[in-house]
């Protein structure tokens, strides 16, 4: 069987991607969410989904090599990977850095929804007049949306002794007129934490705590614009975007609008951006600080339907909902100091999607094929094998091994029964080709 044998067109691996989208749709229901106190979380196996220590273990190396911290895998909730590199533990405290402007977009669609403010408004209606160094005719035209999709206008390269992160009004300078250009402008987008506080009359803290933090048990806090959390927290907040703002049965956002659009490309010179979210699929995108164009999709290793939080020195968010998944990656620069996305993102997503390959699966028992103990290593082979895996059967001496289960075998895979081996079929064993 070859993985990359064609049929009427279609690669293994297309047909692959709609098969995953197929469980996706089946068990989108099905996800969990942790208490709202205490450590407790529920896990899943590795290798219930195909993954197997060893492509474990070299990516683990692989994160530790590139100045990783924490990292944590969620599969329809539960965690199926959580690893802390050095001294950094599940306690340590870390900056989401930009990560945490995708935090701010959903606690505008709240703060919208209870009738606080209103995308479509102008910021000076909440901050008042002065709030930028721009002309009073030209600042009165930025609107929350502006600041949410990076169109305001402002000048994102502002001189020295100002830079793309500078709040103050003097270094808020005019370039154009809104909505003409994007720009990845870090200091732009940090009104919109003055205008939750200004809206609400509350801080910005107490606002993401009431709005959010209490409703899915996430705990953190806002430093000099910045927000900092444990790495549990980042996967709290992921499996909320995960399902559309609802926790368990606690919903957040209402308002299927405001969250259709902050996932999805909202203006028309940047593809691959929503309300301060990372979008990836799409057929262009462009980088902060660069007025260039990119072709192609942002991280092509990663799902077509993949969207993202991510932050300076590659602090990442990356929620799939095509898998169910989400993926949390927190620590320092990688390979270079980088906005948002860097290199790093599609090798992460190649090692991650590297996970089940040339898995081998053995059957040393006797009995029956889902008692774990009669597997080396209690490595049960997923129900649909895939990935160029392969099982052998090599039952104890005087033993027998019964398939008492469905088991697929897919192109790519093995099975292999050694003469003279003893192999009853109770189950459905299907192999496709």
């Amino acid at each position: 069987m070859s993985l990359y044998r064609y049929q009427n067109g279609w690669s293994m691996k297309k047909i692959f991607i709609l098969f995953l989208l197929f469980i996706a749709l089946q068990s989108r229901a099905q996800l969990y969410f942790p208490p709202l106190t205490g450590n407790t979380w529920d896990t899943l196996s590795p290798s219930s989904i195909g993954w197997c220590q060893p492509s474990i273990d070299s990516l683990y190396s692989y994160l530790e090599s590139t100045n990783t911290k924490g990292f944590i895998v969620l599969k329809d909730g539960k965690i199926v990977l959580e690893k802390y590199f050095g001294t950094f533990t599940a306690d340590s405290i870390h900056y989401w850095a930009s990560a945490g402007k995708s935090l701010i977009s959903v606690l505008t669609g709240i703060a919208q929804e209870k009738g606080l403010v209103n995308i479509n408004h102008t910021v000076s209606s909440y901050l008042g007049p002065g709030w930028t160094s721009e002309p009073l005719a030209k600042e009165s035209m930025i609107s929350l949306r502006n600041l949410l999709t990076m169109t305001s206008g402002m000048d994102d390269k502002p001189a020295t002794p100002c830079d793309n992160e500078s709040t103050s009004a003097s270094c808020l300078q005019y370039l154009t007129d809104t909505g003409q250009r994007w720009a990845y402008h870090t200091g732009a987008y940090q009104q919109l934490a003055s205008v939750l506080s200004a809206a609400s009359g509350t801080g910005i803290n107490a606002f993401t705590n009431a709005n959010v933090n209490t409703h899915i048990g996430m705990t953190g806090a806002w430093v000099n614009g910045v927000y900092y959390s444990k790495t549990r927290s980042m996967a709290r907040f992921g499996l909320l975007a995960l399902n559309k703002g609802v926790w368990a049965n606690d919903t957040l956002i209402h308002d299927a609008s405001y969250w259709n659009a902050m996932v999805n490309t909202s203006q028309s010179y940047n593809n691959a951006y929503g309300y301060l979210w990372w979008l990836n699929g799409k057929s262009s995108f462009m980088a902060p600080g660069l007025q260039f164009v990119f072709n192609g999709s942002l991280v092509p290793n990663a799902a077509p339907d993949m969207f993202a939080a991510l932050g300076k020195n590659d602090q990442k968010i990356y929620v799939v909902p095509s898998r169910n998944m989400v993926v949390i990656r927190t620590g320092e620069s990688a390979y270079g100091v980088a906005a948002a996305f860097s290199p790093f993102d599609d090798m992460l997503w190649g090692k991650i999607d590297s996970l089940g390959y040339n898995c081998n699966y053995t059957f040393t028992g006797n009995g029956n094929w889902n008692v774990p103990s009669n597997w080396a290593g209690q490595l049960v082979p997923p129900s649909v094998l895939q990935y160029d895996a392969t099982i052998t059967i090599s039952p104890a001496v005087g033993g027998e091994c019964i398939l008492n289960v469905p088991q697929t075998i897919t192109q790519g895979t093995k099975l292999v029964i050694p003469a003279n081996v003893k192999f009853r079929i109770l189950g459905n064993l299907v192999i496709t080709q």
